[in-house]
Order: C-alpha cells, then sequence, then structure tokens
C-alpha cells in the first residue's frame, strides 16, 4: 500500500463518537492479531492504475471481486486509458462485463465517470473525496477503496457486508448503518490503519466469520473478541 499523503480535508467531516479507552485498547489488540494473522491482507481487486482500480470498483457492486477480476483484463486491454473509456459509449464497453450483476448500469456508470475524469480533471482520477462523490456511481464506499489503496490517503474506513458483519459479532459497533458503523471504527482505530482494517476484517470474514458456516468455536480470534466465538 502507498505511503499515507496529505489530502485536501474532506468537506464531508465527521463527528466521531468518543470511545471508552477500554474499547480502544481492546480494538487495538484485535488489529494486532488481524495482522498477525493475515500478514498479506491487501485489495483483492486487480488493477494497474487508479483509475483501473475506480473501474473495478464501480463493477464490484453487488459482485464479487473474482467475477470482476475475470472480466477486467479484457476490459482494461479495450479501454487502456480514461481517454479511451471516454470516447467510446456505454454501449461498447457493455460487451466486457456482461458476466458482472447489473452490467448495463454499470456500463453507463463507467463511461460517464471516466468522461468526467477526462474533461473535468485531465484525465487523471482526483485524489479528493468530494470530487470522487461527484462520479457517476461512486459513493462512500468507493471512493475509500480508491483514496486507500491507490493513493494512500486514510479517510475512512471501508465497510462491506464483511465488515459490518464482523463488527457487530467483535462488539465493535451496535448499529447496522455503513455510515455508522464507519465511524464507531474511525474512532475505535488509528487513522493510518483504517485502509487495512477493512481488507483484515474483510479477509477474516472470508475465511472464518462466514455470513454461514463460521468457525468462531475452533478459531482463537473468534473466541477471543466474538460474542458469537465466545458462546
Amino acid at each position: 500500500m502507498p505511503a499515507e499523503t496529505q489530502s485536501p480535508r474532506s468537506k464531508k467531516q465527521f463527528d466521531l463518537p468518543k470511545m471508552p479507552e477500554e474499547q480502544v485498547k481492546r480494538a487495538r489488540s484485535l488489529l494486532d492479531a488481524l495482522k498477525r494473522r493475515y500478514p498479506d491482507a491487501t485489495c483483492e481487486l486487480t488493477y494497474g492504475s487508479p483509475h483501473e482500480l475506480l473501474v473495478a470498483t464501480i463493477l464490484s457492486a453487488q459482485a464479487t471481486d473474482v467475477g470482476v477480476n475475470k472480466a477486467t483484463p479484457e476490459l482494461f486491454k479495450a479501454f487502456p486509458t480514461p481517454e479511451a473509456f471516454s470516447g467510446s459509449t456505454p454501449e461498447g464497453i457493455e460487451p466486457y462485463i456482461k458476466t458482472i450483476n447489473f452490467w448495463r448500469n454499470k456500463a453507463r456508470s463507467v463511461h460517464s465517470a471516466m468522461s468526467t475524469i477526462v474533461h473535468e480533471h485531465g484525465g487523471e482520477v482526483p485524489a479528493d473525496m468530494d470530487q470522487l462523490l461527484q462520479l457517476r456511481g461512486v459513493a462512500r464506499k468507493t471512493a475509500n477503496v480508491v483514496l486507500g489503496n491507490a493513493f494512500g490517503i486514510n479517510l475512512g474506513v471501508v465497510v462491506d457486508t464483511h465488515v459490518a458483519r464482523l463488527s457487530r459479532r467483535m462488539s465493535l459497533t451496535t448499529h447496522d448503518d455503513p455510515g455508522r458503523i464507519e465511524r464507531d471504527l474511525m474512532a475505535l482505530f488509528p487513522r493510518p490503519s483504517w485502509t487495512l482494517l477493512s481488507h483484515l476484517l474483510i479477509f477474516h470474514g472470508r475465511k472464518v466469520c462466514k455470513a454461514r458456516g463460521n468457525l468462531c468455536s475452533e478459531d482463537s480470534i473468534c473466541r477471543r473478541f466474538c460474542v458469537e466465538g465466545r458462546s
């Protein structure tokens, strides 16, 4: 992951909750345990540039990383730059992503986002939360993926279904809303770890703390930190 760089302050600031010191210490212990367990945890989308990560992340909504990674090599070969995407049409992009859920809408989002990048940002993906949120198909989760992994900027925590599930099971939050979960995680964990934290939780969620057939009772991290794992 790139070293963290400076970024203009986002206009969409969070008022983070004040967490008891005991909870913060517990969260740091969990972070250390996950880092030891998954030293190679990283973004599993395949990309070679910020615009490729942005496209892959737009495509990954309600789809698997594996499915996206199968489609993107030919997509990126056909459209190697934002200008190439912008110079095409949604209909020109569609054939490359038809194996991915909601491919028609995603083709429109990719074309629109790349066109905006070309015409308003000189062909460069903006390393700025507010500017990313202006792109079609980009919400805070997608922006956090791009900022954290392509630019080393930690402005938040990516909250997907795995992160949300583990956050509740491990008593890191009591909320269901992704925005409120994110704020709790930001308050509990040190800012330089925010991007890595999501990768660690996702890895543990896929391998152990699954939605169904979880292995809580057999896992040392779950037995120590997870409510279900201690039951």
